[in-house]
């Protein structure tokens, strides 16, 4: 797995995606598949990178990867079980942002709009948008962010 910051052309949005390969990237490029995850831009291209510099005192490098063979190989198990413990990682980070946050559904939108225009008390809400919409939120200046992994509506919930 390699992974690169991502910028779209649109509003130079910056985000981070992972690839199997550098070939993985080109490809899903040239097949328009990349977009960007706040604006929708598919006019997609490599961002740069700062290099990976571990804090002082930390003398893990076991999660570094040296060489570009290393990153685009497939992922091993032991690079699984990681890759795992990162997902329940930022799973745990969305889930304690979203402490505190109400569920709005598909009344986002509008709520968020409320809000923005102080017609109504502004408190953390979560729900969901078409792309068009989060889109059209954005340009008005709604500060709105995508959320990295779905969330079960409390109404469907088990």
């Amino acid at each position: 797995m390699i992974v690169f910051d991502l910028q779209c052309e649109g509003q130079g949005h910056v985000f981070e995606a992972w690839f199997g390969s550098s070939a993985d990237f080109d490809d899903q490029k040239a097949r328009g598949l990349l977009s960007c995850p706040m604006c929708g831009d598919v006019r997609i291209a490599k961002a740069l990178m700062a290099p990976a510099v571990t804090a002082k005192g930390n003398s893990r490098t076991d999660m570094l990867v040296s060489t570009a063979e290393e990153a685009s190989a497939p992922m091993g198990h032991a690079d699984e079980g990681r890759m795992r413990a990162l997902m329940q990682a930022m799973a745990d980070a969305q889930a304690k942002a979203l402490e505190g946050s109400t569920w709005v559904g598909r009344t986002f939108a509008e709520q968020a709009r409320a809000m923005h225009y102080g017609e109504q008390d502004r408190t953390s809400i979560h729900g969901e948008v078409a792309p068009e919409e989060a889109r059209a939120l954005i340009s008005e200046g709604v500060e709105v962010a995508p959320l990295p992994f779905p969330i079960i509506p409390p109404e469907v919930q088990n």
